[in-house]
């Protein structure tokens, strides 16, 4: 049997509630069945149907009042809601679709107008949800498109005017310049090439992310990070830094490569605004939700309630994040995470010495648990 939705029939009389199920789920829908109001309301608490059928005159609680109900919460009141009503009594059309309804039926049954209208108040929901999804993707896809005009306006606008600034200076006077400032406008110019190549590097790799679909596979998180520090040794040379790792890790699926790049950002974060020297410890943990959780705790001044607010916000705030010259690294967390069906974030207390804890979730890996 085809599934075309599921439908909440709510009726007080046993006999009509059965007879409307089979004629629905001849046509293929999946039906839950509910005597009264109350439970109907509790019923969509728990599960929001594609569509309502809903009798008027049911005791305690009419049809008019669950609909009212329905339709006064946010999460509920796109739910359709057709009435039902018996063919000879007279009820009060105007109130039900000021009530929110969007259609009614009458008994007896009539089995082809029921399949007709529910289908048709089906189609139309569904319709309205893809709307609603593709309306939101625009709505992301313009703010990218934002953000890369802020990007490619101010982030790329500034090391590309010193290498123009350099190259002018080079260029007028090249054969009388002393070899200090000839090696300091070299110098110049490549720190800024190299700034504008990890800036264009970063947007690229957002847009790949968005486009691309992985498979997820299981994780060897200790094998994968000790390749991610072996790529990183001489930046941790540099900085000093000391690492310390968990003797195990948990299982969690993912895309290694990814992942690495996670890793990468974080490590480097922490190297940059840890304390001195910087001490990143690693570990991870079963959240509540089954979700296997991984951090990095650094010793670095921490961040305050508001900076953790905007600091993984992706796109909308870039401005507000580069006050602490994450970049758009915490973007590219942000995305990769949500693809992999996790989360990404921080915690701080906001205090010198106790630093942040950034952290992300991951689907756990069931065979190994």
């Amino acid at each position: 049997m085809n599934d075309f939705g599921s439908i909440l029939l709510v009726d007080d009389e046993p006999a009509n509630l059965h007879l409307l199920a089979e004629l629905l789920q001849r046509r293929g829908y999946k039906t839950r069945l509910m005597p009264n109001g109350p439970r109907a309301l509790a019923s969509v608490e728990k599960s929001i149907p594609d569509l309502i059928l809903l009798d008027i005159m049911m005791p305690d609680m009419d049809g008019y009042e669950v609909c009212q109900r329905l339709k006064s919460q946010e999460h509920t009141r796109e739910i359709p809601v057709i009435f039902i009503s018996v063919l000879d009594d007279v009820f009060d059309k105007v109130k039900a679709f000021d009530c929110g309804a969007v259609d009614y039926i009458t008994k007896p049954y009539d089995e082809v107008e029921v399949y007709a209208r529910v289908k048709t108040h089906m189609a139309m929901h569904q319709m309205v949800r893809e709307i609603q999804v593709q309306n939101t993707l625009l709505a992301e896809r313009n703010q990218e498109l934002d953000a890369f005009a802020r990007v490619v306006a101010h982030d790329l606008k500034n090391p590309l005017s010193s290498i123009t600034g350099y190259g002018s200076m080079l260029a007028a006077a090249l054969e009388e310049m002393p070899d200090e400032y000839l090696q300091t406008c070299l110098t110049g110019i490549t720190r800024n090439g190299a700034r504008m190549d990890r800036i264009i590097n970063e947007l690229l790799q957002l847009s790949k992310i968005r486009q691309e679909d992985v498979k997820s596979e299981p994780i060897d998180m200790a094998r994968l990070m000790d390749e991610v520090l072996r790529n990183l040794a001489l930046t941790i040379e540099q900085h000093a830094g000391e690492i310390s790792l968990p003797e195990k890790w948990d299982y969690a699926r993912g895309y290694a490569p990814w992942i690495e790049e996670i890793w990468v950002n974080y490590i480097t974060n922490g190297l940059k605004y840890g304390g001195q020297p910087p001490r990143l410890q690693f570990g991870s943990e079963i959240i509540a939700n089954g979700m296997i959780r991984f951090w990095i705790q650094d010793n670095g001044t921490g961040l305050t309630p508001e900076q953790q607010a905007v600091l993984f916000t992706e796109f909308t705030h870039l401005d507000e994040v580069r006050f602490s010259g994450h970049g758009l690294g915490l973007s590219i967390v942000k995305r990769i995470t949500k693809k992999l069906g996790g989360e990404a974030g921080v915690e701080s207390a906001g205090l010198p010495g106790k630093g942040c804890r950034f952290y992300f979730s991951l689907p756990p890996d069931k065979d190994e648990t």
